[in-house]
């Protein structure tokens, strides 16, 4: 295994899950602010432990039985879905075509829901805040056990994938302890850029692979393929900026002009 699909592997992961807890944080802040914080850190905890058990009952099986070839094509499949996704959202986000990702907005929006459903704050274990922060955790995290499973499982690789999404919810955890609310600091519009460059990058690789193609510099040809997406990006946001911009671009590049009309009998 060379270092540099060793380097992008750990970084991808890394930043999948730092994005995906960060949405998380928001959501169990919000229910911990608004219905208490025992039941929003026990729904985390739960999810979390489920999302951990998913991770062994999924990934082992297909570390130790399914050939590594046929493997890596389906994983590659997977993560170009995924990536390709990623990618899209981050270019509309990127040429103001989609809003971008506000973590303020997700949790005015939770907070509302919240408080939505009536009644006084409870002292002891609530059963909505419990649901709404598993929830949020589950959810969000789902997304970062599919990406662990295909990229650790399609490079044998499991624990070393693991070990870097759980260095991405400590240090999420840590800050959310530190700064008590949501992380909207967090540059999350860039690092799902970065994201979907590197999970495209790797599908393009493994299913190539797994079909018998031999790529250059073998594991070398990772960074190229990264670098190749990431050009993908800034040729297709610039595209879409200057020949499809978008109707709240044009609005907000656009000189208000105001008339104001008076009354005949008004003017002087």
């Amino acid at each position: 295994m060379h270092t540099s699909s060793t380097l992008v592997l750990v970084l991808a992961v890394f930043a999948a899950s730092l994005v995906e807890m960060v949405e998380a944080l928001t959501i169990v802040v919000a229910s911990g602010v608004s219905r208490g914080w025992r039941s929003a850190l026990e729904g985390a905890a739960v999810a979390a432990l489920v999302l951990g058990v998913l991770v062994v009952a999924v990934g082992v099986p297909l570390v130790r039985y399914i050939p590594l070839d046929a493997l890596r094509v389906v994983v590659g499949a997977l993560l170009l879905v995924l990536g390709l996704s990623w990618l899209r959202k981050a270019i509309l986000r990127a040429s103001g075509h989609k809003a971008m990702h506000d973590e303020d907005e997700i949790y005015a929006e939770t907070v509302a829901e919240l408080d939505a459903e009536g009644g006084r704050r409870p002292k002891g274990r609530d059963s909505v805040g419990f649901a709404v922060a598993f929830k949020g955790v589950f959810l969000e995290g789902t997304e970062v056990v599919l990406i662990v499973i295909s990229l650790g499982a399609a490079q044998h690789r499991l624990g070393l994938a693991a070990l870097a999404a759980a260095a991405a919810l400590v240090l999420v955890a840590v800050v959310g302890l530190v700064v008590t609310r949501q992380l909207s600091e967090v540059p999350e519009n860039t690092i799902k850029t970065v994201v979907g460059v590197m999970l495209t990058s790797f599908g393009v690789f493994w299913v190539g692979e797994g079909a018998g193609v031999n790529w250059p510099g073998s594991d070398l040809a990772l960074p190229v393929l990264v670098g190749f997406f990431a050009l993908v990006f800034a040729g297709s946001t610039t595209l879409l900026r200057t020949r499809f911009p978008a109707p709240l671009t044009e609005a907000a590049n656009a000189v208000p002009t105001t008339t104001t009309t008076e009354p005949e009998g008004a003017r002087p």
